[in-house]
């Protein structure tokens, strides 16, 4: 499986950003996906996640009710729109996919949230 993420750039605080993620490959095999983050100097974090098969969520609180995680499951896409962005979500973000053996990550991209 390979993940391409695209759409990070700087927004000010209280913007939008959408963040996209396009898997290619062995995707029949991905059980869900996800977004995490990492800010300088900070661990890797989880944001948000979504099921294959049935679009189960699951967020971060520091999230919830600002981002909204989705997928089209035709163009093996998955999305994260980010609403009412604050300087705190300033991080790279990284896609992930899970299968029954093993996970995958993007190369990552920078959203810089400024004040």
């Amino acid at each position: 499986v390979q993940l391409v993420e695209s759409g990070g750039g700087l927004v000010q605080a209280g913007g939008s950003l959408r963040l996209s993620c396009a898997a290619s490959g062995s995707t029949f095999s991905i059980n869900a996906m996800g977004w995490y983050r990492q800010a300088p100097g900070k661990q890797r974090e989880f944001v948000a996640a979504i099921t294959s098969g049935d679009g189960r969520t699951n967020y971060a609180d520091s999230v919830k009710g600002r981002f909204t995680i989705s997928r089209d499951n035709a163009k093996n896409t998955m999305y994260l729109q980010m609403n009412s962005l604050k300087p705190e979500d300033t991080a790279v973000y990284y896609c992930n996919a899970q299968t029954w053996s093993r996970g995958y990550w993007g190369q990552g991209t920078q959203v810089t949230v400024s004040s």
